[in-house]
């Protein structure tokens, strides 16, 4: 019996198909994902939240800027009102295994924020904030110049990079307005003078317009929800599509509903491309009394670890038990949203020696207005606040571009 041959140009294309198969059939090695890169320190949202104060590692370079620096406001011009300069201090967290939160390179953040926008809307605990920004990036553009458009309270133009940072002043972020007690609706209580009608849905009319202008945006509010900013002769009454909220909101409760509203706000009218943070609440120092009762912070001396829960916690009862309290309110609001917690506030308390307190650059300030145990020095603790922002931005526009 003959055995059956195929021509080789019917064989060829059979074994072709058939390596095909195989081929196909058989599983091939994925590649492996790249190893994520680790966060530079002062990158991660923890950072400010776990750490400690160790001394500047030598040598200690001198502040990025002076008390001539054009963007300084006077009343935190420590040096420049005489207060004796303290030790120089850096931010080991605890994720970086001993490093320091480096300081801010303002021509690499430049260039790497050209043509970018950064807004910071809130109280003047921004302000301070901002004040640090716009020095230190100063040190490296001194072509800079004032910017106060679209409402900006304070701001500067870094014209190298065409660069905007700007702070608008909005206390506690929704529209607020005085009403005289001919046209208040308090006139039936005794020692009203007249009342601030706060529309919880409406944003200040400093910042309503410009949610779309910024690429990076920084809120905050606090240090305004206490009585010694409202007191009883001129409370605040809460207001909701245009009607007083029945029954009348406390401080308190009506802090937790303007951040809630705010942060829908923030959501819904700012682009999902910004980059938005939220700074918790930066914690004062008064000791032997509150600001309007001798109270004092001349000290030279951080606080311990384990004197921090007496100082802040509000369980007791303490004068500097506010930022804790506030913070509380805007974890909640913010839970669920993308809005991101920048927790400076665990790093600020141990910084008791950092204040202004009576170096406030006028002669009787000190009498009329206590001693400012709320603000900081500059330089001081806000730079380094800037350096865990600038380490935050430099990480996100490298994320971006990627």
């Amino acid at each position: 019996m003959r055995r059956l041959r195929l021509p080789l140009v019917l064989l060829l294309p059979i074994a072709l198909t058939i390596l095909l198969l195989l081929s196909t059939s058989s599983p091939r090695p994925r590649p492996r994902p790249p190893t994520p890169q680790p966060l530079p320190c002062g990158a991660a949202l923890s950072d400010a939240a776990d750490g400690r104060w160790v001394p500047t590692p030598p040598p200690a370079p001198p502040p990025l800027y002076s008390p001539s620096c054009p963007f300084h406001r006077n009343a935190w011009n420590c040096l420049r009102n005489g207060r004796p300069q303290f030790a120089s201090l850096s931010w080991a967290p605890t994720r970086c295994g001993g490093a320091v939160v480096p300081r801010i390179d303002a021509a690499r953040f430049l260039a790497a924020a050209r043509g970018r926008r950064l807004g910071l809307v809130g109280d003047s605990l921004s302000e301070n904030l901002v004040v640090a920004l716009l020095c230190a990036l100063r040190s490296a553009d001194d072509g800079a110049r004032k910017w106060k458009r679209r409402g900006a309270w304070r701001g500067g133009y870094f014209p190298k990079e065409d660069v905007v940072v700007a702070y608008h002043r909005a206390v506690l972020l929704a529209k607020y307005t005085w009403q005289p007690v001919e046209k208040s609706k308090e006139l039936q209580k005794d020692g009203i003078n007249g009342t601030y009608r706060v529309d919880v849905d409406i944003p200040a009319d400093d910042w309503i317009n410009v949610t779309k202008f910024y690429d990076v945006l920084i809120f905050n509010t606090g240090h305004w929800w206490n009585t010694y900013k409202f007191p009883e002769e001129t409370p605040l009454v809460f207001y909701k599509g245009g009607k007083p909220i029945e029954p009348p909101l406390g401080m308190h409760d009506g802090l937790k509903v303007i951040l809630k509203s705010m942060a829908s706000y923030i959501e819904r009218e700012v682009p999902r491309k910004t980059l938005k943070l939220w700074r918790t609440q930066s914690p004062r120092h008064f000791f032997g009394g509150e600001w309007d009762h001798n109270g004092s912070c001349v000290s030279d001396r951080l606080l311990e670890e384990h004197e921090l829960d007496s100082w802040f916690d509000p369980r007791f009862g303490g004068v500097n038990k506010d930022a804790r309290m506030v913070n509380s309110a805007i974890q909640e609001a913010l839970a669920g949203t993308d809005i991101q917690l920048l927790n400076l506030t665990y790093m600020s308390e141990f910084r008791a020696d950092a204040h202004p307190a009576i170096w406030l650059g006028k002669k009787d300030a000190v009498a009329i207005y206590g001693q400012d145990c709320m603000h900081w020095c500059l330089p001081g603790v806000p730079d380094t606040w800037v350096d865990i922002l600038a380490a935050q931005i430099l990480h996100y526009l490298k994320q971006k571009k990627g």
